[in-house]
Protein backbone atom coordinates (compact mmCIF):
# COMPACT_ATOMS: atom_id res chain seq x y z
CA UNK A 1 0.00 0.00 0.00
CA UNK A 2 1.30 3.27 -1.22
CA UNK A 3 2.75 5.20 1.80
CA UNK A 4 1.35 9.10 -0.05
CA UNK A 5 -2.04 7.01 0.26
CA UNK A 6 -2.24 6.79 3.69
CA UNK A 7 -1.34 9.83 4.18
CA UNK A 8 -3.86 11.29 1.69
CA UNK A 9 -6.40 9.20 3.95
CA UNK A 10 -4.83 10.55 6.94
CA UNK A 11 -5.79 13.75 6.13
CA UNK A 12 -9.11 13.43 4.60
CA UNK A 13 -9.77 12.12 8.07
CA UNK A 14 -8.39 14.98 9.79
CA UNK A 15 -10.39 17.86 7.15
CA UNK A 16 -13.67 15.75 8.24
CA UNK A 17 -12.85 15.48 11.96
CA UNK A 18 -12.21 19.47 11.80
CA UNK A 19 -15.21 20.51 9.74
CA UNK A 20 -17.28 18.30 11.73
CA UNK A 21 -16.22 20.38 15.04
CA UNK A 22 -15.85 23.85 13.41
CA UNK A 23 -19.54 23.19 11.47
CA UNK A 24 -20.98 22.18 15.45
CA UNK A 25 -19.13 24.76 17.03
CA UNK A 26 -20.45 27.23 14.81
CA UNK A 27 -23.73 26.52 14.93
CA UNK A 28 -23.70 26.06 18.97
CA UNK A 29 -22.32 29.48 19.27
CA UNK A 30 -24.39 30.95 17.15
CA UNK A 31 -27.98 29.68 17.91
CA UNK A 32 -26.93 27.59 21.29
CA UNK A 33 -27.97 30.21 23.92
CA UNK A 34 -31.97 30.19 21.72
CA UNK A 35 -31.20 26.28 21.19
CA UNK A 36 -31.27 25.65 25.53
CA UNK A 37 -33.56 28.03 25.99
CA UNK A 38 -36.27 25.50 23.51
CA UNK A 39 -34.82 22.95 25.59
CA UNK A 40 -35.41 24.12 28.94
CA UNK A 41 -38.96 25.62 28.12
CA UNK A 42 -40.05 22.11 26.36
CA UNK A 43 -39.58 19.72 29.04
CA UNK A 44 -43.06 19.14 30.95
CA UNK A 45 -44.51 16.51 28.05
CA UNK A 46 -42.22 13.94 27.41
CA UNK A 47 -43.01 13.23 23.86
CA UNK A 48 -42.41 17.06 23.26
CA UNK A 49 -38.85 16.50 24.72
CA UNK A 50 -38.19 13.59 22.70
CA UNK A 51 -38.84 15.89 19.48
CA UNK A 52 -37.21 18.50 20.98
CA UNK A 53 -34.29 16.66 21.65
CA UNK A 54 -34.29 14.94 18.14
CA UNK A 55 -34.58 18.87 16.38
CA UNK A 56 -31.63 20.44 18.86
CA UNK A 57 -28.98 17.52 18.33
CA UNK A 58 -29.78 17.39 14.22
CA UNK A 59 -29.54 21.08 14.26
CA UNK A 60 -25.52 20.93 16.29
CA UNK A 61 -24.82 18.12 14.88
CA UNK A 62 -23.66 16.14 18.50
CA UNK A 63 -26.01 14.30 20.71
CA UNK A 64 -22.76 14.43 23.14
CA UNK A 65 -23.31 18.36 23.10
CA UNK A 66 -27.41 17.99 23.75
CA UNK A 67 -26.86 15.08 26.25
CA UNK A 68 -24.49 17.49 28.45
CA UNK A 69 -26.99 20.60 28.26
CA UNK A 70 -29.15 18.11 29.78
CA UNK A 71 -26.77 16.49 32.42
CA UNK A 72 -26.36 19.74 32.89
CA UNK A 73 -29.96 20.96 33.69
CA UNK A 74 -30.42 17.99 35.83
CA UNK A 75 -27.23 19.07 37.93
CA UNK A 76 -28.47 22.10 39.10
CA UNK A 77 -31.64 21.17 39.87
CA UNK A 78 -33.81 22.67 36.34
CA UNK A 79 -35.20 19.34 34.90
CA UNK A 80 -36.34 15.95 36.17
CA UNK A 81 -34.83 13.06 35.38
CA UNK A 82 -38.17 11.57 33.70
CA UNK A 83 -38.10 14.76 31.64
CA UNK A 84 -34.36 14.61 30.70
CA UNK A 85 -35.65 10.87 29.57
CA UNK A 86 -37.42 11.91 26.69
CA UNK A 87 -34.55 14.80 25.81
CA UNK A 88 -32.12 12.08 25.33
CA UNK A 89 -33.93 9.50 23.50
CA UNK A 90 -34.56 12.25 21.08
CA UNK A 91 -30.68 13.28 21.05
CA UNK A 92 -30.06 9.64 20.02
CA UNK A 93 -32.15 10.03 17.29
CA UNK A 94 -31.23 13.45 15.91
CA UNK A 95 -27.78 12.55 15.91
CA UNK A 96 -28.23 10.08 13.23
CA UNK A 97 -29.01 12.81 10.74
CA UNK A 98 -25.08 12.94 10.30
CA UNK A 99 -24.66 9.79 9.13
CA UNK A 100 -27.64 10.46 6.62
CA UNK A 101 -25.70 13.87 4.57
CA UNK A 102 -22.79 11.74 4.45
CA UNK A 103 -24.74 9.05 2.53
CA UNK A 104 -25.42 12.12 0.06
CA UNK A 105 -23.00 12.23 -2.71
CA UNK A 106 -21.58 15.76 -2.00
CA UNK A 107 -18.04 15.40 -3.55
CA UNK A 108 -18.67 17.76 -6.84
CA UNK A 109 -20.16 21.11 -4.80
CA UNK A 110 -18.09 20.12 -1.64
CA UNK A 111 -15.55 22.61 -3.03
CA UNK A 112 -17.89 25.56 -4.26
CA UNK A 113 -19.55 24.80 -0.13
CA UNK A 114 -15.81 25.51 1.19
CA UNK A 115 -15.61 28.25 -0.94
CA UNK A 116 -18.81 30.35 0.15
CA UNK A 117 -17.57 29.74 3.75
CA UNK A 118 -14.07 31.18 3.05
CA UNK A 119 -15.93 34.24 1.38
CA UNK A 120 -18.23 34.94 4.44
CA UNK A 121 -15.22 34.03 7.06
CA UNK A 122 -12.46 36.21 5.02
CA UNK A 123 -14.08 39.36 3.60
CA UNK A 124 -17.44 39.85 5.28
CA UNK A 125 -17.48 42.48 8.33
CA UNK A 126 -20.69 41.23 9.90
CA UNK A 127 -19.97 39.04 13.10
CA UNK A 128 -23.58 37.68 12.80
CA UNK A 129 -22.55 36.46 8.64
CA UNK A 130 -19.29 35.46 9.65
CA UNK A 131 -20.81 33.06 12.28
CA UNK A 132 -22.47 31.85 9.60
CA UNK A 133 -19.61 31.68 7.31
CA UNK A 134 -17.55 29.25 10.13
CA UNK A 135 -20.83 27.02 9.61
CA UNK A 136 -20.74 26.94 5.87
CA UNK A 137 -17.12 26.30 5.75
CA UNK A 138 -17.01 23.82 8.24
CA UNK A 139 -19.77 21.95 6.22
CA UNK A 140 -17.82 22.46 2.89
CA UNK A 141 -14.17 21.04 4.69
CA UNK A 142 -15.95 18.20 6.59
CA UNK A 143 -17.62 17.33 2.34
CA UNK A 144 -13.63 17.69 1.48
CA UNK A 145 -12.43 15.81 3.90
CA UNK A 146 -14.71 12.77 3.16
CA UNK A 147 -14.30 13.54 -1.02
CA UNK A 148 -10.44 12.66 0.29
CA UNK A 149 -11.02 9.75 2.30
CA UNK A 150 -13.06 7.90 -0.54
CA UNK A 151 -10.43 8.45 -2.97
CA UNK A 152 -7.40 6.93 -0.39
CA UNK A 153 -9.95 3.96 0.95
CA UNK A 154 -9.83 2.36 -2.53
CA UNK A 155 -5.90 1.39 -1.22
CA UNK A 156 -7.11 -0.46 2.02
CA UNK A 157 -8.27 -3.22 -0.68
CA UNK A 158 -4.39 -3.98 -1.42
CA UNK A 159 -3.39 -3.75 1.88
CA UNK A 160 -3.36 -7.67 3.77
CA UNK A 161 -3.12 -6.40 6.98
CA UNK A 162 -6.36 -4.44 6.99
CA UNK A 163 -8.19 -6.60 4.93
CA UNK A 164 -7.39 -9.17 8.09
CA UNK A 165 -8.78 -7.38 10.22
CA UNK A 166 -11.84 -6.09 8.78
CA UNK A 167 -12.27 -9.83 8.06
CA UNK A 168 -11.83 -10.47 11.92
CA UNK A 169 -15.13 -8.11 12.57
CA UNK A 170 -17.20 -10.44 11.23
CA UNK A 171 -17.78 -12.15 14.88
CA UNK A 172 -20.21 -9.75 16.16
CA UNK A 173 -18.89 -9.10 19.57
CA UNK A 174 -15.65 -8.13 17.98
CA UNK A 175 -17.23 -5.50 15.96
CA UNK A 176 -19.62 -4.08 18.83
CA UNK A 177 -16.55 -3.56 20.83
CA UNK A 178 -14.78 -2.14 18.01
CA UNK A 179 -17.52 0.28 17.37
CA UNK A 180 -16.97 1.39 21.43
CA UNK A 181 -13.60 1.68 21.74
CA UNK A 182 -13.03 4.02 18.57
CA UNK A 183 -16.16 6.04 19.07
CA UNK A 184 -15.09 6.18 23.20
CA UNK A 185 -11.94 7.79 22.05
CA UNK A 186 -13.10 10.08 19.08
CA UNK A 187 -16.50 10.93 21.29
CA UNK A 188 -18.33 11.22 18.43
CA UNK A 189 -20.55 8.34 17.10
CA UNK A 190 -21.56 10.38 14.22
CA UNK A 191 -18.14 10.26 12.94
CA UNK A 192 -17.53 6.96 13.79
CA UNK A 193 -20.69 5.82 12.12
CA UNK A 194 -19.44 8.30 8.80
CA UNK A 195 -16.10 6.09 8.77
CA UNK A 196 -18.32 2.80 8.67
CA UNK A 197 -20.56 3.87 5.85
CA UNK A 198 -17.72 5.09 3.86
CA UNK A 199 -16.12 1.59 4.26
CA UNK A 200 -18.92 -0.28 3.39
CA UNK A 201 -19.30 1.88 0.31
CA UNK A 202 -16.27 1.12 -0.37
CA UNK A 203 -16.84 -2.82 -0.35
CA UNK A 204 -14.09 -3.34 2.66
CA UNK A 205 -16.78 -3.86 5.22
CA UNK A 206 -20.02 -6.47 4.69
CA UNK A 207 -23.43 -4.94 5.83
CA UNK A 208 -23.77 -7.02 8.91
CA UNK A 209 -20.51 -5.74 10.32
CA UNK A 210 -21.56 -2.43 10.21
CA UNK A 211 -24.73 -3.36 11.78
CA UNK A 212 -22.85 -4.68 15.24
CA UNK A 213 -20.11 -1.90 14.56
CA UNK A 214 -23.10 0.66 14.98
CA UNK A 215 -24.18 -0.70 17.82
CA UNK A 216 -21.19 -0.63 19.83
CA UNK A 217 -21.05 3.09 18.43
CA UNK A 218 -24.05 3.82 20.21
CA UNK A 219 -22.80 2.75 23.51
CA UNK A 220 -19.10 4.41 23.05
CA UNK A 221 -20.77 7.63 22.78
CA UNK A 222 -21.99 7.25 26.20
CA UNK A 223 -18.09 8.35 27.09
CA UNK A 224 -18.96 11.95 27.12
CA UNK A 225 -22.23 12.17 29.48
CA UNK A 226 -20.35 9.55 31.65
CA UNK A 227 -17.64 11.49 32.26
CA UNK A 228 -19.16 14.75 32.63
CA UNK A 229 -21.14 13.21 35.31
CA UNK A 230 -18.64 12.08 37.14
CA UNK A 231 -18.20 15.83 38.78
CA UNK A 232 -21.90 16.48 39.22
CA UNK A 233 -24.01 15.23 41.99
CA UNK A 234 -26.27 12.27 41.87
CA UNK A 235 -28.64 12.69 39.86
CA UNK A 236 -26.53 14.75 37.12
CA UNK A 237 -24.46 11.11 37.46
CA UNK A 238 -27.97 9.44 36.92
CA UNK A 239 -28.47 11.43 33.96
CA UNK A 240 -25.77 10.03 32.23
CA UNK A 241 -26.78 6.74 33.40
CA UNK A 242 -30.13 6.98 31.46
CA UNK A 243 -28.36 7.37 28.06
CA UNK A 244 -25.90 4.47 28.76
CA UNK A 245 -28.69 2.36 29.92
CA UNK A 246 -31.09 3.40 27.00
CA UNK A 247 -28.27 2.51 24.95
CA UNK A 248 -26.98 -0.31 26.37
CA UNK A 249 -30.89 -2.32 26.30
CA UNK A 250 -30.93 -1.20 22.84
CA UNK A 251 -27.94 -2.61 21.59
CA UNK A 252 -28.66 -5.84 23.47
CA UNK A 253 -32.33 -5.83 22.10
CA UNK A 254 -31.10 -5.09 18.29
CA UNK A 255 -27.81 -7.66 18.57
CA UNK A 256 -30.67 -10.51 19.67
CA UNK A 257 -33.03 -9.49 16.55
CA UNK A 258 -29.60 -9.32 14.33
CA UNK A 259 -28.48 -12.94 15.75
CA UNK A 260 -31.72 -14.23 15.02
CA UNK A 261 -33.10 -12.51 11.47
CA UNK A 262 -29.81 -10.92 10.24
CA UNK A 263 -30.03 -11.83 6.81
CA UNK A 264 -34.09 -10.98 6.77
CA UNK A 265 -32.97 -7.19 8.37
CA UNK A 266 -29.97 -6.72 5.66
CA UNK A 267 -32.54 -7.13 2.71
CA UNK A 268 -35.20 -5.29 4.18
CA UNK A 269 -32.43 -2.22 4.27
CA UNK A 270 -30.89 -2.60 1.57
CA UNK A 271 -34.19 -2.69 -0.54
CA UNK A 272 -35.59 0.44 1.16
CA UNK A 273 -32.02 1.91 0.72
CA UNK A 274 -31.97 1.32 -3.26
CA UNK A 275 -29.15 -1.42 -2.49
CA UNK A 276 -26.78 1.24 -1.91
CA UNK A 277 -24.40 -0.05 0.29
CA UNK A 278 -23.28 3.73 2.38
CA UNK A 279 -26.56 4.97 2.74
CA UNK A 280 -27.88 1.50 3.92
CA UNK A 281 -25.45 2.08 7.04
CA UNK A 282 -27.29 5.46 7.30
CA UNK A 283 -30.70 4.36 6.97
CA UNK A 284 -29.69 1.41 9.55
CA UNK A 285 -28.34 3.72 12.15
CA UNK A 286 -31.20 5.96 11.95
CA UNK A 287 -33.86 2.89 12.33
CA UNK A 288 -31.49 1.39 14.96
CA UNK A 289 -32.13 4.45 17.24
CA UNK A 290 -36.02 4.95 16.54
CA UNK A 291 -36.34 1.45 16.94
CA UNK A 292 -34.95 1.87 20.72
CA UNK A 293 -36.98 4.83 21.44
CA UNK A 294 -40.38 2.85 20.65
CA UNK A 295 -39.59 -0.23 22.92
CA UNK A 296 -37.84 1.81 25.78
CA UNK A 297 -40.12 5.20 25.32
CA UNK A 298 -42.98 3.66 27.21
CA UNK A 299 -41.14 1.85 30.08
CA UNK A 300 -39.29 5.65 30.91
CA UNK A 301 -40.27 5.82 34.36
CA UNK A 302 -38.75 1.93 34.88
CA UNK A 303 -35.31 3.24 32.76
CA UNK A 304 -35.02 6.43 35.68
CA UNK A 305 -35.99 3.66 38.74
CA UNK A 306 -33.04 1.47 37.15
CA UNK A 307 -30.35 4.45 37.27
CA UNK A 308 -30.71 4.49 41.03
CA UNK A 309 -29.89 0.72 41.09
CA UNK A 310 -26.20 1.73 39.56
CA UNK A 311 -26.38 5.11 42.02
CA UNK A 312 -27.09 4.86 45.03
CA UNK A 313 -27.97 7.40 48.03
CA UNK A 314 -28.27 10.93 48.31
CA UNK A 315 -25.72 13.64 47.89
CA UNK A 316 -24.38 14.66 51.38
CA UNK A 317 -25.53 18.33 52.41
CA UNK A 318 -22.19 20.54 52.90
CA UNK A 319 -21.36 21.94 56.13
CA UNK A 320 -22.30 25.66 55.90
CA UNK A 321 -23.98 27.35 52.82
CA UNK A 322 -24.05 25.73 49.67
CA UNK A 323 -24.50 26.47 45.76
CA UNK A 324 -27.79 24.75 44.69
CA UNK A 325 -28.11 25.88 40.46
CA UNK A 326 -23.97 25.78 40.01
CA UNK A 327 -20.48 23.18 40.63
CA UNK A 328 -18.03 24.21 42.58
CA UNK A 329 -15.49 22.07 40.55
CA UNK A 330 -16.75 21.72 37.27
CA UNK A 331 -18.63 23.95 34.34
CA UNK A 332 -20.54 20.50 33.07
CA UNK A 333 -21.89 22.61 29.54
CA UNK A 334 -20.91 25.93 28.44
CA UNK A 335 -24.18 26.00 26.98
CA UNK A 336 -25.66 26.02 30.04
CA UNK A 337 -23.58 27.38 32.38
CA UNK A 338 -25.11 31.07 32.44
CA UNK A 339 -28.45 30.01 32.91
CA UNK A 340 -27.26 27.90 35.91
CA UNK A 341 -25.55 31.31 36.78
CA UNK A 342 -28.99 33.48 36.39
CA UNK A 343 -30.46 30.97 38.48
CA UNK A 344 -27.56 31.42 41.17
CA UNK A 345 -28.02 35.30 41.24
CA UNK A 346 -31.59 34.92 41.76
CA UNK A 347 -31.71 33.17 44.40
CA UNK A 348 -28.95 35.20 46.02
CA UNK A 349 -31.09 38.04 45.52
CA UNK A 350 -33.96 36.59 46.83
CA UNK A 351 -31.70 35.91 49.98
CA UNK A 352 -30.17 39.45 50.27
CA UNK A 353 -33.94 40.87 49.65
CA UNK A 354 -35.44 38.68 52.58
CA UNK A 355 -32.40 39.46 54.92
CA UNK A 356 -32.83 43.76 54.30
CA UNK A 357 -36.41 42.98 55.34
CA UNK A 358 -35.49 40.75 58.35
CA UNK A 359 -32.96 43.45 59.38
CA UNK A 360 -35.59 46.17 59.58
CA UNK A 361 -37.97 43.71 61.53
CA UNK A 362 -34.74 43.93 63.76
CA UNK A 363 -34.46 47.29 64.19
CA UNK A 364 -38.23 47.30 65.14
CA UNK A 365 -38.38 44.48 67.63
CA UNK A 366 -34.32 44.59 69.11
CA UNK A 367 -34.43 40.93 69.02
CA UNK A 368 -30.84 40.11 69.13
CA UNK A 369 -31.03 36.93 67.88
CA UNK A 370 -32.76 37.76 64.89
CA UNK A 371 -30.00 40.08 64.29
CA UNK A 372 -27.51 37.41 64.53
CA UNK A 373 -28.93 35.51 61.96
CA UNK A 374 -28.98 38.62 59.84
CA UNK A 375 -25.27 38.72 60.18
CA UNK A 376 -25.40 34.66 59.81
CA UNK A 377 -27.35 34.87 56.19
CA UNK A 378 -25.07 38.01 55.20
CA UNK A 379 -22.15 35.57 55.93
CA UNK A 380 -23.79 32.94 53.46
CA UNK A 381 -24.02 36.11 50.98
CA UNK A 382 -20.78 36.26 50.77
CA UNK A 383 -20.37 32.69 50.36
CA UNK A 384 -22.37 33.05 47.11
CA UNK A 385 -20.95 36.47 45.90
CA UNK A 386 -17.19 34.34 45.94
CA UNK A 387 -18.29 31.29 44.48
CA UNK A 388 -20.85 32.71 41.88
CA UNK A 389 -18.34 35.18 40.79
CA UNK A 390 -14.89 32.51 40.48
CA UNK A 391 -17.55 30.27 38.43
CA UNK A 392 -18.35 33.24 35.96
CA UNK A 393 -14.64 33.50 35.28
CA UNK A 394 -14.56 29.82 34.86
CA UNK A 395 -17.04 29.89 32.16
CA UNK A 396 -15.69 33.17 30.28
CA UNK A 397 -12.87 30.98 29.89
CA UNK A 398 -15.29 28.16 27.80
CA UNK A 399 -16.29 28.86 24.18
CA UNK A 400 -19.94 29.98 25.55
CA UNK A 401 -22.85 30.85 22.42
CA UNK A 402 -22.09 33.94 21.57
CA UNK A 403 -25.36 35.70 23.06
CA UNK A 404 -24.48 34.76 26.29
CA UNK A 405 -20.72 35.79 25.99
CA UNK A 406 -22.11 39.28 25.60
CA UNK A 407 -24.15 39.07 29.19
CA UNK A 408 -21.03 38.04 31.28
CA UNK A 409 -20.34 41.31 31.88
CA UNK A 410 -23.51 42.06 33.19
CA UNK A 411 -23.52 39.59 35.58
CA UNK A 412 -20.16 40.71 37.23
CA UNK A 413 -22.11 43.86 38.00
CA UNK A 414 -25.13 41.96 38.99
CA UNK A 415 -23.46 40.04 41.65
CA UNK A 416 -21.82 42.52 42.97
CA UNK A 417 -24.73 44.71 43.51
CA UNK A 418 -26.46 42.03 45.10
CA UNK A 419 -24.04 41.59 47.50
CA UNK A 420 -23.74 45.56 47.99
CA UNK A 421 -27.62 45.06 49.37
CA UNK A 422 -26.79 42.18 51.17
CA UNK A 423 -24.15 44.61 53.05
CA UNK A 424 -27.31 47.39 53.34
CA UNK A 425 -28.70 44.84 55.49
CA UNK A 426 -26.12 44.43 57.63
CA UNK A 427 -25.91 47.95 58.18
CA UNK A 428 -29.13 47.75 59.36
CA UNK A 429 -28.69 45.08 61.87
CA UNK A 430 -26.11 47.25 63.18
CA UNK A 431 -27.91 50.33 64.07
CA UNK A 432 -30.23 47.67 65.57
CA UNK A 433 -27.28 46.67 67.88
CA UNK A 434 -26.39 50.41 68.26
CA UNK A 435 -30.21 51.22 69.44
CA UNK A 436 -30.28 48.59 71.72
CA UNK A 437 -27.25 49.41 73.35
CA UNK A 438 -28.37 53.19 73.90
CA UNK A 439 -31.79 52.86 74.50
CA UNK A 440 -32.33 54.69 71.40
CA UNK A 441 -36.20 54.99 71.11
CA UNK A 442 -37.89 56.07 67.29
CA UNK A 443 -41.37 58.38 67.02
CA UNK A 444 -44.24 57.01 65.29
CA UNK A 445 -43.74 59.39 62.10
CA UNK A 446 -39.64 57.92 61.78
CA UNK A 447 -41.55 54.13 62.34
CA UNK A 448 -43.97 55.30 59.18
CA UNK A 449 -41.83 56.71 57.04
CA UNK A 450 -39.68 54.07 57.04
CA UNK A 451 -41.98 51.51 56.58
CA UNK A 452 -43.15 53.61 53.40
CA UNK A 453 -39.66 53.82 52.11
CA UNK A 454 -39.04 49.63 52.93
CA UNK A 455 -42.19 49.11 50.60
CA UNK A 456 -41.35 50.81 47.90
CA UNK A 457 -37.41 49.30 48.06
CA UNK A 458 -39.15 46.13 48.34
CA UNK A 459 -41.20 46.56 45.35
CA UNK A 460 -38.26 47.96 42.81
CA UNK A 461 -36.23 45.17 43.81
CA UNK A 462 -38.74 42.23 43.19
CA UNK A 463 -39.31 43.90 39.92
CA UNK A 464 -35.58 44.06 39.34
CA UNK A 465 -34.72 40.30 39.75
CA UNK A 466 -37.45 39.92 37.74
CA UNK A 467 -36.78 41.10 34.95
CA UNK A 468 -33.15 40.26 35.05
CA UNK A 469 -34.24 36.64 36.01
CA UNK A 470 -36.29 36.32 32.82
CA UNK A 471 -34.64 38.63 30.21
CA UNK A 472 -38.06 40.83 30.19
CA UNK A 473 -38.42 44.60 30.09
CA UNK A 474 -42.04 44.51 31.58
CA UNK A 475 -41.15 46.21 33.93
CA UNK A 476 -38.73 48.84 32.97
CA UNK A 477 -40.84 51.53 33.38
CA UNK A 478 -42.11 51.17 36.54
CA UNK A 479 -38.49 50.90 37.76
CA UNK A 480 -37.93 54.25 36.54
CA UNK A 481 -40.61 55.57 38.02
CA UNK A 482 -40.39 53.96 41.23
CA UNK A 483 -36.20 54.69 41.13
CA UNK A 484 -37.73 58.58 40.76
CA UNK A 485 -40.22 58.37 43.54
CA UNK A 486 -37.45 56.63 46.13
CA UNK A 487 -35.28 59.20 45.43
CA UNK A 488 -37.81 62.15 46.03
CA UNK A 489 -39.52 60.45 49.03
CA UNK A 490 -35.96 60.01 50.57
CA UNK A 491 -35.57 64.01 50.33
CA UNK A 492 -39.05 64.85 51.45
CA UNK A 493 -38.54 62.60 54.53
CA UNK A 494 -35.00 64.09 55.35
CA UNK A 495 -36.25 67.16 55.52
CA UNK A 496 -39.39 66.35 57.43
CA UNK A 497 -36.87 64.99 59.64
CA UNK A 498 -34.61 67.93 60.15
CA UNK A 499 -38.21 69.84 61.43
CA UNK A 500 -38.54 67.14 64.06
CA UNK A 501 -35.38 67.42 65.25
CA UNK A 502 -35.83 71.61 64.86
CA UNK A 503 -38.82 71.05 66.97
CA UNK A 504 -37.68 68.25 69.47
CA UNK A 505 -39.48 65.82 68.45
CA UNK A 506 -36.30 63.26 67.53
CA UNK A 507 -33.19 62.62 69.79
CA UNK A 508 -29.82 63.14 67.76
CA UNK A 509 -28.74 59.61 68.30
CA UNK A 510 -32.30 58.61 66.73
CA UNK A 511 -31.82 61.06 64.12
CA UNK A 512 -28.52 59.95 63.06
CA UNK A 513 -30.43 56.07 62.60
CA UNK A 514 -33.11 57.04 60.71
CA UNK A 515 -30.79 59.58 58.52
CA UNK A 516 -28.56 56.32 58.28
CA UNK A 517 -31.31 53.72 56.98
CA UNK A 518 -33.17 55.93 54.64
CA UNK A 519 -29.76 57.18 53.07
CA UNK A 520 -28.73 52.90 52.81
CA UNK A 521 -32.57 52.05 51.58
CA UNK A 522 -31.93 54.95 48.62
CA UNK A 523 -29.08 53.15 47.44
CA UNK A 524 -30.22 49.69 47.92
CA UNK A 525 -33.19 50.98 45.06
CA UNK A 526 -29.86 52.77 43.22
CA UNK A 527 -28.36 48.50 43.20
CA UNK A 528 -31.99 46.94 42.04
CA UNK A 529 -32.00 49.93 39.28
CA UNK A 530 -28.43 48.24 38.40
CA UNK A 531 -29.97 45.03 38.27
CA UNK A 532 -32.90 45.70 35.96
CA UNK A 533 -30.71 47.38 33.58
CA UNK A 534 -28.03 44.93 33.28
CA UNK A 535 -30.49 42.94 30.67
CA UNK A 536 -30.56 46.07 27.81
CA UNK A 537 -28.20 46.09 25.29
CA UNK A 538 -27.34 49.88 26.10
Amino acid sequence: MDITKIFSLMGGLGLFFFGMQMMSEGIEKSAGAKLRDILEAITKNRFMGFLVGMVVTALIQSSSATTLMVVSFVNSGLMSLLQATGLIMGANVGTTITSQLVAFDLDAIAPLILFAGVIMVVFVKDQKVKKIGEIVLGFGVLFVGLSIMKQSMGTLKDSRLMLDFFASLKNPLLAVLFGLAITAIVQSSSVTVSIILLLAAQGLVELPVCFFTILGCNIGACTTALLAGMSGKKDAKRAAMIHFLFNVIGTIVIALILLLFGDWVKEAILKISGGDLGRSVANAHTLFKVFQVIILFPFANWLVKLTYFFVRGEDQQEEGFSLKYIGRDAVLSPSTAVVEAIKELERMGDIASNNLNRAMNCLMTMDEEEIEQVYQIENNINTLNHAITNYLVRINQTSLPIDDRKSIGGLFHVVNDIERIGDHAENVADAAKQRIEKNISFSKDCIREMGIMLDMVNEIVRYSLEMFSRNSQEHLQEVIALEDRIDQTERDFQENHVVRLTNNECTPDAGMIYSDILSGLERVADHATNIAYSILED
